[in-house]
This record gives structure tokens, sequence and C-alpha cells, in this order.
């Protein structure tokens, strides 16, 4: 099986843009992680990491037509590619192998 890399914060990131398959932008993103897992996230961050996962394959993006919302600026909207998609599968395979190994019969008491 091949290596995957990525960050926990890069895992959500390309989570969420399959998640919002066609919808896919910094703001869009951003607001569904927020959403999701109550965090404040800051959008450069998120457009850091949609550049990284588009610079390692996992990633496509195109550039939407210029909105007067938007001041004539572009939306540029990622999707999830084979490649992503084959990473999300692993490392979902890797923390259910390691999460299944777990004797899920103790009981833990807080010290």
């Amino acid at each position: 099986m091949q290596r995957t890399n990525i960050g926990e914060f890069e895992e959500l990131v390309l989570l969420v843009v399959a998640i919002l398959k066609d919808n896919a932008y910094g703001i869009s993103v951003m607001e569904e992680i927020e959403q999701q897992t109550g965090r404040k996230i800051n959008i450069s961050a998120v457009h850091s990491a949609l550049d990284r996962l588009e610079g390692k394959g996992y990633l496509d993006s195109r550039v939407g037509g210029a909105t007067k919302e938007r001041g004539g600026r572009r939306k540029r909207y990622f999707s999830i590619n084979t490649a992503g998609q084959t990473a999300l599968d692993a490392i979902h395979e890797q923390r259910n192998r390691l999460y299944n190994q777990i004797n899920l019969g103790l009981k833990y008491v807080a010290i």
C-alpha cells in the first residue's frame, strides 16, 4: 500500500471537499469545517491546505465565473480526484485497523 502523508487539517479539508462536491471553494470549505467540527479556523489556512492538497495531486481545481458580489473576482472550485479518494480510503482503513485493535471491553477509570 502506498503511503499517504497528510496532516489532520488537510484530511479535514479533503473530506469536506468530497462532501461539498461541486460547491467546494475556500469559504464554503471553511464554513463546513466550522459547522461540522465547531472549530474556528482561518481562511488563509484553508487556502493553504487546498493548495497543498492540489500540489500533492489529491484535488483538481477550476475557476468559476466572475460575480458582482465578489467585485468581479472569480471563485476557485476544488474537487477530489481518484488519487484523493484513494488517499481518504487508505487513511480510513488505517484508522479503522488501529481502532479495532483496542480492547473495547476495557473500562477506563479517571484518576
